[in-house]
Parts: C-alpha cells; structure tokens; sequence
C-alpha cells in the first residue's frame, strides 16, 4: 500500500487510512447535496478527501477516529493534493488493521518526555513556583502522555504537547545560558506551563483532537492555565498577588504576544520575550520540517506551511545530486 507521503497527482489509491476527521457538508448547486469532507491519515501524514453524493446510510456509518479502506483518486487542489473517493468501507476484524498503525506519533518515547519536563521542574529551586508547576502538571494529568500540541497548527500528533514542551525546554536552556539576566527558573516555567491547559482546552483521542472542550471554546487554554495558578496558589496556601505568582501569569497570558493571536496582554517581562519567541521558533521550524518529510523524493516545493503565512518551503539540492 502506498503511503500518504508519497501520493503524487494522478494517483489510483486503495488502501487502509485512519478516518481522522469526518464532518459532513453541503455543496453550492441549488439545491444543496450534502457530502463529506474527511481527512485521511496514516503514520506518515494526512490528505484531505472527499466522497459526495453521500446517503443518510453514509452519514450513519462513517465517523471520525475509525479505520477504513479507501479507493480512489489523487488530485491536486489549490497547490494542495487531495482524495477524490470512488468507494469507501469500514474495516473489519479480518482486515488484521490496527489504529496504532495508523497514527503518527512524537520521535521520543512518551515517557521519556514526560519524565524530561518532570525533571525539569523539579530543578527549579523556588519552592513556590516549582509547587505551582508541580500543581500544573498534577492537573494535566495522564493527558500529558499522548496529547498534541494542537488540531492541527504544529505537534498535532501522539505525545506532540510533552515532545513541543521538552524542546523548548532544550531552547529555554540554551538561551538562558547565553543570556544570563534572564531569570532561568521563571522561564523554565513559564515553558513548562504555557500550553499545559491544552489538555483541558480540547477533547483528543491518540493524539487525535476530536474537538475543543466548552471551556475549551469559552475560555481557551491561555485564560485555563493562568486560572491553574491561581487555584494552585491558593490551595497551597500561597498569596496569589505575590511577584513570582504574577510573573508567571504574565508569561502564560502573553505567550502568544498579540490579542488576536489570543494573548490579552503582550510580553513585559524578559523571560516572556523570550518565551514568545521560544514558542514560536520551535512552532515553526517544526511546521517546516513537517512539511519538508512530507515531500515526495524528487519535490523541490512542500505544500503551503500554514504557520509561514501559507508560503512553501524549498528543499535545496544536496552536494554531488
């Protein structure tokens, strides 16, 4: 079976996929038909497809977060390809597929991430605030083992939330060291808690977001985290107006450093300098290297990379090729 990775335009395609997004929609002739708008997956990357003319019976049988085999075509839409289908069917038990398979996980073990972020905040030697991050990380949970970083931005993948964490913990460090009127351990945490709350902002499933959470959509995993330290301060008895506690709660609020990017406030601190630009470096290269793996082997331009303001990515020619 071919690989995602590897479709090219033109593509006859049969095979399994993980169903991992199932909405349906309406098309534009009058009247209206509905049909599916579906995102197909395996453990090399995703393609979005398209079944129309579409029966109740489809609408019944067809939901996001199961495996089906798939026949169709490869086509390429707007400098992005994806599957016209011509059949589709759920798997059965005599298939011998399992959803693990299918799903597209972190390249560090998630235990080993998580012990990472573990180990980092227990180096942190303010005992207020490595209690809050303590707290915080109490809270997420299990979550912490196989959420992503988000829908579909960057990490979008098994363990994607501890494996974003523990590399910008690695930048953290460096920069820390090369800067040294940064406070390490405010930054540290802050690192460590700025997107901890996605684990409440958003219902996932192996790494597979399925939807956002009502406080989710309400409040979002900024205005969620910076709530976090307040109920931890209390509970441990802490004076939630003291400096650190604030310092910290700014760094959460203004990681993503502008309002419509979802940050009430912009970075006043240094180490919420830091950490905005932190985030953003890791985001993002992240997003290209993304895009670079999911080139064909004679491709010169990725798919438009959608945290780059939808601008490709040009793999240059390696000496001697």
């Amino acid at each position: 079976m071919t690989a995602i990775k590897s479709f090219a335009d033109g593509d006859e395609v049969t095979g399994f996929f993980l169903l991992k997004l199932a909405e349906v929609k309406q098309t534009n002739a009058t009247p209206p038909k509905p049909y599916f708008d579906l995102i197909l997956a395996d453990s090399t990357g995703e393609i979005s497809a398209k079944l129309w003319d579409i029966s109740s019976a489809d609408k019944e049988t067809f939901f996001s977060m199961m495996l089906v085999k798939v026949q169709g075509v490869v086509q390429l839409y707007r400098d992005r390809l994806q599957l016209k289908i011509a059949r589709i069917r759920k798997v059965t038990p005599e298939d011998g597929c399992s959803i693990q398979d299918f799903l597209r996980t972190a390249p560090v073990a998630a235990e080993d991430l998580v012990a990472a972020i573990a180990g980092a905040a227990a180096s942190i030697r303010d005992e207020e605030m490595r209690a809050i991050v303590d707290f915080c990380i109490a809270k997420a949970g299990d979550k912490l083992l196989h959420y992503p970083a988000a829908k579909g931005m960057h990490h979008a993948y098994y363990a994607g939330l501890a494996y974003h964490t523990a590399r910008m913990l690695e930048l953290g460090e460096f920069i820390a060291g090369q800067r040294p009127f940064l406070n390490a351990e405010l930054l540290k945490a802050g690192i460590i808690l700025h997107d901890i709350a996605k684990t409440e902002e958003m219902n996932a499933e192996l790494g597979v977001v399925r939807e956002y959470s009502l406080t989710g959509k309400l409040l979002g995993h900024i205005s969620l985290v910076s709530g976090w330290i307040t109920e931890a301060a209390i509970r441990l008895g802490l004076d939630p107006g003291a400096e650190n506690v604030i310092a910290l709660q700014h760094l959460v609020l203004s990681h993503h450093n502008l309002g419509e990017w979802g940050s009430p406030v912009q970075p006043q601190l240094p180490e919420a300098v830091a950490l905005h630009h932190i985030d953003q470096l890791d985001a993002k290269l992240q997003a290209v290297e993304d895009a670079l793996d999911a080139m064909n082997a004679n491709d010169e331009w990725s798919a438009p990379v959608r945290v780059l303001e939808n601008k490709q990515i040009y793999r240059m020619k390696k000496p001697g090729k």
